[in-house]
């Protein structure tokens, strides 16, 4: 199992998952976490630019820890398999580890993203 966790600047959880390029990723068995390596997509790889599969470095991952992501790209990872789990913890081990103890604190997936790129709102419909 890995999960992934948004991490530009390799210190926090990156607030935006789409146009995030570098990523822990924390390989765990049996529910521990027996290592952590940090990679890196270009940005043609990067969530936002790519519609169709992840990036090699991303295309195991299981589970995905980010501080925020928009509803299309929300709906995406799940129906790939993956968990999207937008949270406000800060810390991408101590985020790892409430995870596994099923202590992390959640947010909800917004109903509307604004796309910075396109210059407007996405909404989901109701």
């Amino acid at each position: 199992m890995q999960i992934a966790v948004t991490s530009q600047n390799r210190k926090t959880i990156t607030e935006h998952a789409g146009k995030c390029r570098k990523f822990w990723i924390y390989d765990l068995e049996k529910g521990v976490v027996t290592g952590k390596r940090l990679v890196e997509v270009s940005m043609e790889q990067s969530l936002h630019a790519s519609s169709g599969l992840l990036a090699e470095p991303l295309a195991d991952i299981n589970i995905l820890i980010t501080g925020g992501m928009g509803p299309g790209l929300h709906a995406r990872l799940m129906q790939s398999g993956i968990l999207p789990v937008i949270t406000m913890e800060e810390d991408p081990d101590a985020a790892v580890t409430a995870l596994l103890s099923n202590r992390l604190p959640r947010l909800p997936v917004p109903r509307h993203h604004y796309c910075h790129e396109h210059g407007d709102f996405l909404h989901l419909a109701s």
